[in-house]
């Protein structure tokens, strides 16, 4: 018998627990059944029109995303708009698909860890705690330390090297000692009450605004804005190694693999 989306769900539900998405998401199965058979997975991080017409090609059975296709409440599926013609598109061809947001985004091992461990950080904590539980290695954001200080503008440029990006938005003084830093992989404007509090002298997140800058440099602390796609998109290969492994220890066949063509939206001329 074939794996069904069912089986894969139990698999993610390991990775990123249902129970720890905030209570305004919507993880889980967005399209299709349990029940359906599945030999091929993709993992993306945007169920966009561009890779759900490229994995239906392929004959993909289930893609996986970080982002959800189905966010707000629908009032009707019309296939004319973006979401409903990406349902309609997904249900012809027998494709589910599947979201794994802010669960995957507070979990060990998770979004924020990755990014805070590719970018050099150890001895992690978690910048915003979950409330709801007791354990320290769940919640947003990641506080950590560097092996040694480092100026801002050049702790900034070893960033670009090692996620691969070239540009990053820079706030703070430009020789300032970095050494305790915060991150936030998404958007991280809401968490800038809690870079204040954690001692850490500079704050690595996408989203941020004007205002964030501005209070950073009243505080005399650093931002360092590397985008909401950069932040996240390291999540995509690590998800598909992690089902591989899985799927090896648990004896099932199926063929997994990362969308290699998803791009940052915006570009600077």
């Amino acid at each position: 018998m074939p794996a069904t989306i069912s089986d894969i769900i139990n698999l993610m539900e390991s990775i990123a627990p249902t129970f720890l998405a905030e209570e305004w998401d919507n993880v889980g199965l967005q399209v299709g059944q349990k029940d359906w058979p599945v030999r091929t997975i993709q993992v993306a991080l945007d169920p966009l029109p561009d890779v759900v017409a490229a994995a239906c090609s392929d004959g993909v059975d289930l893609l996986i995303t970080h982002h959800p296709l189905i966010f707000q409440p629908l009032k009707s599926v019309d296939f004319g708009t973006p979401v409903g013609s990406i349902i309609n598109m997904a249900i012809r061809h027998r494709m589910a698909i599947f979201a794994a947001h802010t669960n995957l985004d507070k979990v060990a091992d998770g979004v924020n860890d990755v990014l805070a461990h590719r970018i050099g950080l150890k001895n992690l904590e978690v910048l915003a705690k979950d409330r709801e539980s007791d354990d320290k290695i769940q919640g947003f954001g990641r506080i950590g330390e560097l092996e040694k200080s480092i100026g801002l503008v050049s702790f900034a440029s070893e960033i670009k090297k090692s996620l691969g990006i070239k540009t990053v938005k820079v706030a703070g003084k430009p020789d300032m000692p970095v050494k305790k830093v915060a991150v936030c992989a998404g958007s991280g404007s809401s968490l800038m009450d809690n870079f204040f509090s954690s001692g850490a002298h500079v704050y690595i997140s996408g989203d941020l605004r004007y205002h964030d800058a501005r209070a950073a440099e009243a505080a005399r602390v650093g931002l360092i804005d590397i985008g909401h796609f950069t932040s996240e998109h390291l999540i995509v290969e690590t998800i598909a190694e992690r089902l591989k492994r899985l799927l090896v220890k648990t004896g099932i066949d199926i063929e997994i693999k990362a969308c290699g063509f998803e791009t940052d939206p915006f570009v600077i001329l």
